[in-house]
């Protein structure tokens, strides 16, 4: 079996988790998609996958291998629509990564539209809550949420969201509304461990800076809970803003401490250098600071140069 194609049975194994469910994806036979990966661990003389009766998984060489394969073959897919005169039409698999909930707030029902816009182009994404690496992980287009350093790739600022604290209107009516950061310490705090880098929370008001520690006797690791927490009473929060606009909209949770927010923090569409770019992911890159401009939620944004950052 030649390198090319036993790098795409490698890829189906990884993705499918297993040598049998990958054999019905490539229409081979369990003992060849095998016989492949075995040969190919040969080759390379590392292990590639753990194997048990019940599961199979990706070594750390492995998880390096197969960010290295994704790339590859897309390398040459493109190198081969170029060649056949169709690299301006946009068409083939694109692949987007956001945070969860940023993902399925904001992003998913602009991903609809894009898919409407262009018959021809699919899309697979990656909503986790950590930053992903474009080039290791082999992912086309990251948006993200945070001040950018420079790097080889590029980013198109498309808005701004500002870190708020909130609470519900009968947990204020019972607990009092906190007038200045330090009134925090009297209330009870919700901490959504994601929004405290550095284990405190930054404010400003007229360019004079603080800060708070949360004590908190409830931390949790989503967005969704630490909403649902402060929604039944439970304390005061720190979110996104678009995380919450509905439920300010409908009067659930109401907006504390405005006048000490810090600045708002930037929103970025990042992919690959513009001469590394396929009509595919230039489509998309293209639609989505189209769209994401001039959503609400992220603020009113003027065009901005691109930027690098990683």
């Amino acid at each position: 079996m030649d390198r090319l194609r036993t790098m795409s049975v490698f890829i189906s194994v990884a993705e499918e988790a297993g040598f049998a469910p990958a054999a019905r994806r490539l229409n081979m036979s369990p003992p060849s998609v095998t016989r492949a990966v075995s040969e190919l661990e040969a080759r390379l003389g590392a292990r590639l996958l753990h194997r048990t009766t019940r599961s199979v998984r990706l070594t750390e060489a492995g998880q390096r291998y197969l960010a290295d394969c994704r790339r590859i073959l897309s390398e040459i897919e493109e190198a081969d629509r170029h060649a056949a005169g169709v690299h301006a039409v946009p068409s083939g698999m694109v692949s987007v990564t956001a945070s969860v909930m940023f993902g399925r707030v904001v992003l998913a029902p602009v991903l609809h539209d894009l898919l409407d816009r262009y018959p021809d182009i699919s899309v697979s994404t990656l909503f986790v809550d950590r930053v992903v690496h474009l080039i290791d992980e082999g992912i086309d287009v990251a948006v993200r949420i945070a001040e950018l350093p420079d790097s080889s790739l590029t980013a198109v600022r498309v808005g701004s969201v500002r870190r708020v604290l909130c609470a519900s209107p009968d947990y204020l009516a019972a607990r009092g509304r906190p007038c200045v950061p330090s009134d925090l310490s009297d209330h009870e705090i919700i901490n959504f461990v994601n929004m405290t880098p550095g284990g405190e929370w930054a404010f400003e008001k007229e360019s004079k800076t603080c800060s708070f520690r949360p004590l908190s006797r409830l931390l949790l690791n989503t967005a969704d809970a630490a909403i649902a927490a402060v929604e039944v009473g439970r304390g005061i929060t720190r979110v996104f803003s678009y995380m919450i606009t509905p439920h300010v909209k409908s009067g659930a949770l109401e907006i504390v401490l405005e006048d000490y927010e810090p600045p708002a923090v930037p929103i970025h569409i990042v992919h690959k250098e513009p001469g590394q770019t396929s009509a595919r992911v230039r489509a998309v890159v293209d639609h989505l600071v189209q769209r994401l401009r001039k959503t609400p939620v992220l603020g009113q944004q003027a065009a901005t140069p691109n930027q690098k950052q990683n």
